[in-house]
C-alpha cells in the first residue's frame, strides 16, 4: 500500500503474473491490506459501473455516519480517478489527487471514510443498456 498525498487515501498496485494463457493477479488480500493500513476492510457492497469515453462521474462520498470507505479499481479500459478530501473540519479540506486506474497496471485506490472520489472514463467502451 502506497500512501497518497491525502491522509486516508492509499494506492495499491498488485503483482500481475502472466504467461501464454493470460494473466492472474490478487486484486485484494485482506491480511496484507490490514497489515499495511492497520485495520481490516469489511466489504458491505460491491458496485460496477460502465461509462462511455469522456463521461465524468462523481464526486461520490458518504457524509452520514457511519460513512463508507471505498476500494476502487478499473476492471476494463482506463479511468482517471480523483480523490478529494470533503471531510468537514479537515486541514486538507478541498485537497485532491488524481491517479490513473486501468486494466494493465491493475492499480486500485483505497479511500477512508469521509473522502470522496470522481472519475473520468479515458477509454472507449460500448455501453450495454440491460437485457
Amino acid at each position: 500500500m502506497e500512501p497518497l498525498s491525502i491522509t486516508g487515501a492509499w494506492a495499491f498496485t498488485p503483482q500481475v503474473h502472466g504467461d501464454d494463457r493470460g494473466t492472474f493477479l490478487e486484486l485484494f488480500r485482506g491480511r496484507e491490506f490490514a497489515a499495511g493500513l492497520g485495520h481490516p476492510l469489511e466489504v458491505a457492497q460491491v458496485n460496477c459501473s460502465v461509462s462511455r469515453q469522456g463521461v465524468i462521474r462523481g464526486i461520490h462520498f458518504s457524509d452520514v455516519p457511519p460513512g463508507q470507505a471505498k476500494y476502487v479499481t478499473c476492471v476494463s479500459g482506463a479511468v482517471l480517478d480523483v480523490v478529494v478530501d470533503v471531510r468537514a473540519g479537515s486541514p486538507e479540506l478541498g485537497r485532491w489527487e488524481a491517479i490513473r486506474l486501468d486494466d494493465v497496471s491493475r492499480r486500485a485506490v483505497y479511500l477512508a471514510e469521509g473522502l470522496g472520489h470522481a472519475f473520468m472514463a479515458l477509454s472507449v467502451r460500448p455501453v450495454h443498456r440491460g437485457p
